[in-house]
């Protein structure tokens, strides 16, 4: 009866290591002994334990470090706000008033001015695409790691720096644009008046980019899942292109809800905000085309509201001059 029982015993861990051994890759002797065959399955069990937890502490630090660098970049860009807003922005005609984003301090050069512009539009591109963005640089992770990459870390960041490159070239033609604008409308006061009314004109178009296909193809890339059931290359090359290819995909796709952004404030936390959570939602939540002409159809009614309150305060305005 003892014999019988040991031979059980060894049976049940030959057919439980046979699969193991098979995956290894090295052939199965049915001769081990029941103690060499119990060392073998503990190796294995610590050794998958080990990828377990290796796994486990990736995870940690990398949603570890996005959610430190998004903390440091909401906290300079809160901060930067409230400077921003604490300066006496310059009255123009027609009831609104120019944001100082578009102007020298005094004593500063314009190189200078372009190159505060440019850093604070760094962090705050930062702070708003990040929480978006993170889900995207985990699945690049996953779709990398299949390879057996160790470097994750390294290219993580480089698919990261390359997106964020593209928004710092964004923001490099926003710029001069903004301040050539600005000049025009100091200049000439029937410009500046029809501000307001082209704010609404600018927000109801942007609403209306959300119903279109092309957002829609552009939304689709940006939550595109990369390496679906394949493996990535992971070479830094390969990173660095795919940064820049999701860095423009989201530049198109995000380019109306940024463009209002642009002309409501491009240093109002409230739009900022505002636009950080639509932007979000539609790219992470399910049915995201849905949920992007739900945003669409607010912001039509946005640019309407804004326009109806632009022709009223021009006509009050028409009726006190006479």
């Amino acid at each position: 009866m003892a014999t019988r029982t040991t031979g059980t015993r060894k049976d049940w861990l030959a057919a439980r290591l046979e699969p193991l051994e098979a995956a290894r890759g090295s052939d199965f002797n049915v001769s081990f002994t029941e103690e060499q065959q119990r060392k073998r399955l503990v190796e294995y069990n610590y050794e998958r334990g080990g990828h377990a937890m290796d796994e486990r502490a990736s995870q940690q630090a990398f949603f570890g470090a996005s959610a430190l660098l998004f903390a440091a970049s909401a906290a300079v860009t809160i901060v930067w706000c409230g400077s921003m807003s604490a300066m006496t922005e310059m009255p123009m005609p027609g009831g609104w008033t120019m944001s100082m984003a578009w102007m020298r301090m005094p004593g500063q050069t314009w190189p200078g001015a372009a190159a505060l512009f440019l850093g604070m539009w760094v962090v705050m591109m930062v702070a708003m695409m990040l929480p978006s963005l993170v889900p995207t640089l985990w699945r690049y992770r996953q779709a990398v790691r299949r390879k057996g990459e160790t470097r994750l870390g390294r290219l993580t960041a480089l698919v990261g720096v390359g997106y964020f490159f593209v928004w710092t070239v964004f923001g490099m033609v926003a710029f001069p644009l903004g301040v050539a604008l600005a000049a025009v409308e100091m200049q000439l006061p029937a410009l500046a008046r029809a501000v307001p009314i082209a704010v609404g004109v600018v927000v109801l178009i942007a609403g209306a980019l959300q119903f279109t296909a092309w957002k829609a193809h552009h939304l689709a890339d940006c939550r595109e899942v990369p390496g679906c059931g394949r493996t990535l290359p992971s070479d830094a090359g390969t990173a660095w292109r795919h940064g820049l290819r999701l860095g423009l995909h989201c530049s198109y796709c995000c380019a109306d809800l940024m463009a209002i952004l642009l002309v409501i404030g491009v240093m109002d936390f409230r739009a900022m905000a505002v636009v950080t959570a639509a932007i979000t939602v539609e790219r992470l939540v399910p049915a995201g085309e849905h949920v992007a002409r739900a945003i669409g159809a607010a912001v039509v009614g946005a640019g309407l509201f804004l326009i109806a309150r632009a022709v009223g305060q021009a006509i009050v305005f028409r009726g006190l001059s006479f």
